[in-house]
């Protein structure tokens, strides 16, 4: 049994990929084909005027997202993809820059205002900066956060949490008290016992008994045996017997 799998319904523009290397010249250093979308790797310092070529010259209208990467392992660790859509190609691509933490980014949002709130998200998130953004500012965390949490180097529990404090009857930031050994697996099997002694168990015994070995299963009890009934049946002479009526001093039922 085959199985089909549904994409979108798009198509590639014949003649894209020599169109945009045309029009880009040497503002482009790499373009590669994925997934039906064309990505472009550009010099961080023309990303303004790419966009305009792209929009004005090659009907790429939108800009749809910006969107951060993070690769530490790279001398500029960050890359800001810019995500354009054509409404009359009905196609999209993706423009991609390159960057560290100390050198800007030009900001778009001479050619799309929209990116004013994008490029913000992009520096709260990463920590990127954005050369020309009117606001830049944090736009997900509160006020004083510390860090950038989408980093792949920000710690999963970060480094303040908040509380309302009755005492003080405001929000405070405190640091987070989490031991380390909460961030520490080494995936064994839950069915096997730790070699040492996990966190909060400090105060119990390693050699301590366990559980008592429950008691053996009773046996059924012996089944009883029935009687014959006696050959003369017991009869009751008088209603005193009973125990029924008035008292029968003399037991001879005479009143």
């Amino acid at each position: 049994m085959s199985v089909s799998h549904a994409f979108p319904r798009f198509a590639m523009p014949e003649g894209l990929g020599d169109a945009l290397t045309a029009a880009l010249g040497d503002q482009l250093i790499q373009i590669r084909e994925c997934v039906g979308e064309y990505a472009l790797h550009v010099r961080r310092d023309a990303i303004v005027e790419v966009v305009t070529i792209l929009r004005d010259q090659l009907a790429y209208q939108q800009l749809m997202e910006i969107a951060g990467v993070d690769y530490p392992d790279r001398a500029e660790r960050f890359e800001v993809v810019y995500c354009l859509l054509s409404l009359t190609r009905n196609h999209r691509i993706r423009v991609h820059v390159a960057t560290d933490e100390a050198t800007p980014v030009p900001s778009v949002t001479g050619v799309w205002p929209v990116a004013g709130w994008l490029e913000r998200e992009v520096y709260d998130m990463y920590g990127v900066l954005f050369d020309g953004n009117p606001d830049l500012r944090r736009i997900l965390t509160d006020y004083g956060f510390k860090g950038h949490p989408q980093r792949k180097d920000f710690p999963l529990t970060g480094y303040v949490e908040l509380r309302y404090s009755e005492r003080d009857k405001r929000v405070v930031y405190e640091p987070v008290k989490l031991a380390q050994d909460f961030r520490s697996f080494d995936f064994m099997s839950p069915w096997e016992g730790a070699d040492y002694i996990l966190p909060g168990d400090e105060k119990a015994s390693a050699t301590q008994p366990g559980a008592p070995t429950p008691a053996p299963a009773q046996t059924a009890p012996e089944p009883v045996k029935g009687e014959a009934p006696p050959a003369t049946p017991k009869t009751t002479e008088s209603p005193a017997q009973t125990g029924e009526g008035k008292a029968d001093p003399k037991g001879d039922g005479a009143k």
